[in-house]
C-alpha cells in the first residue's frame, strides 16, 4: 500500500503538471531536487516525491520540506520498486497534463523550465515526450555520462532535434500519452525503460523531442547509484535483448546483437554480467506477443536515429569497443551508453 507521509494528494480537477522525484537515500541532493521543483513558476503543479526505501532519518528530512503544502506530497510503499514501477506508481498519484521527471540528484536549470516545457507540448499535440538538456552539477558543460543519443548529435545538445529515445534525468511526458500507453514496462527495473516507452510512443505515432533549451543541472551523486561494476551492465544487457525481443527482432539479428553483447562484455571486463544478461534478455516473458514495428515509426527512427550512427564498422567501433564512463579504459565520448536502436 502506498502511504502518505507528508503532504497532500492534489484536488480533483485539472491543473498543468506533476513533477515526479524518485528518493532513496541521498537526502541533501533530494532536499535540493524538491526545492528546484518547487521554485517552478507559471503554471500550476504538484510535486510527487515518491520514495523507494529510504531511513527514518531521511524520510524525516523528506518531509520536513513537504509538510503542511497542499501542492506537493511525500509517499512510500517501503520498498525498492525500481525506476519504472517506481514512476508508474508516483505518476498515478496525479493526474496534471504533463508529467515531468527529475532525478533527486538534479534540479532544473531555472524556475521557468516546467512552464516552457508546458508551452511547447500545447503548441505541438504530436509531441510524446520533450528530453531535456542534461548538463553538469553547475551548468557549465553537458553531463558526458547522461547522453542518450548518437555520438554524432553531440553538437546539437543545445538545440532541438527529432529523437528516438531521451534521458530519465529530467524530461515531461503527455499525460493522454502516458495514460495511452500505460506507462513504463515494469519488468525493466532500471535502464532502458525510457527508450522501452519511446519505441510504443513511435509505433503509435507519437514523437519525440530534445530540447536543448530546456535543462536540468545533474549531480551524478555516487550514494545509491546502481554501479557496472554490480548489477547495472546485467540489467542494461538484459533489457536491450528482452526490448529487441518485443518488437520481433528477426532471429539473426538477434543473434548478432547478443554477439555484441558478449564481445563487449568481454572487452571491458564484465563478461559473467554481460552473459547473464544475455541468457536472461532472451528468456524474460514478454507481456504480450511480440510484432513488428509498423512501416512509419521505422522510418522514423531512421531519420532520428540510424543515419546519425554511420556504418558498421563505425557502430563497431563506438558502441561495441568503447569503454564504460567509469571504466578503467579511457573513453572519451562515454558511446557505450548512448541509447541505440
Amino acid at each position: 500500500m502506498t502511504r502518505i507521509l507528508a503532504g497532500s494528494l492534489p484536488e480533483a480537477g485539472g491543473y498543468d503538471a506533476d513533477i515526479v522525484i524518485l528518493s532513496l537515500g541521498r537526502a541533501a541532493e533530494t532536499v535540493e531536487a524538491i526545492r528546484s521543483a518547487l521554485a517552478q513558476t507559471g503554471l500550476t503543479r504538484h510535486v510527487i516525491v515518491f520514495d523507494q526505501g529510504s531511513d527514518s532519518t531521511t524520510l524525516a528530512q523528506l518531509a520536513t520540506v513537504i509538510e503542511g503544502r497542499g501542492d506537493a506530497l511525500l509517499a512510500t510503499m517501503g520498498e525498492n520498486l525500481g525506476v519504472a514501477a517506481g514512476r508508474n506508481r508516483a505518476a498515478a498519484l496525479g493526474h496534471g497534463r504533463i508529467i515531468l521527471a527529475l532525478d533527486n540528484d538534479a534540479t532544473f536549470a531555472d524556475e521557468t523550465v516546467a512552464l516552457r516545457a508546458l508551452d511547447l507540448m500545447a503548441g505541438e499535440p504530436a509531441l510524446a515526450v520533450l528530453g531535456f538538456r542534461i548538463m553538469n552539477a553547475d551548468g557549465s558543460n553537458d553531463d558526458q555520462a547522461s547522453w542518450g543519443y548518437p555520438d554524432a548529435l553531440r553538437p546539437q545538445a543545445g538545440g532541438r532535434f527529432p529523437a528516438a529515445t531521451f534521458v530519465g534525468a529530467g524530461h515531461a511526458i503527455r499525460r493522454s500519452a502516458w495514460d495511452g500507453l500505460g506507462g513504463y514496462d515494469a519488468a525493466l527495473f532500471f535502464t532502458w525503460e525510457e527508450f522501452d516507452f519511446a519505441l510504443r510512443a513511435i509505433d503509435a505515432g507519437w514523437q519525440i523531442l530534445h530540447a536543448g533549451d530546456l535543462a536540468v543541472h545533474h549531480k551524478l551523486a555516487t550514494a545509491g547509484r546502481v554501479t557496472w561494476a554490480e548489477t547495472r551492465w546485467f540489467l542494461f544487457v538484459r533489457n536491450r535483448l528482452y526490448i529487441a525481443r518485443k518488437w520481433q527482432t528477426p532471429f539473426p539479428a538477434l543473434l548478432l546483437r547478443a554477439a555484441a553483447y558478449g564481445l563487449k562484455s568481454v572487452h571491458i571486463g564484465l563478461a559473467t554480467q554481460g552473459f547473464a544478461g544475455i541468457g536472461a534478455g532472451l528468456r524474460l516473458p514478454l507481456p504480450s506477443p511480440p510484432r513488428p514495428l509498423h512501416v512509419a515509426a521505422r522510418d522514423y527512427l531512421r531519420i532520428s536515429d540510424h543515419v546519425w550512427r554511420g556504418g558498421p564498422f563505425a557502430r563497431l567501433r563506438r558502441e561495441v569497443w568503447a569503454a564504460l564512463p567509469s571504466s578503467r579504459r579511457k573513453s572519451a565520448r562515454n558511446s557505450a551508453v548512448t541509447k541505440s536502436p
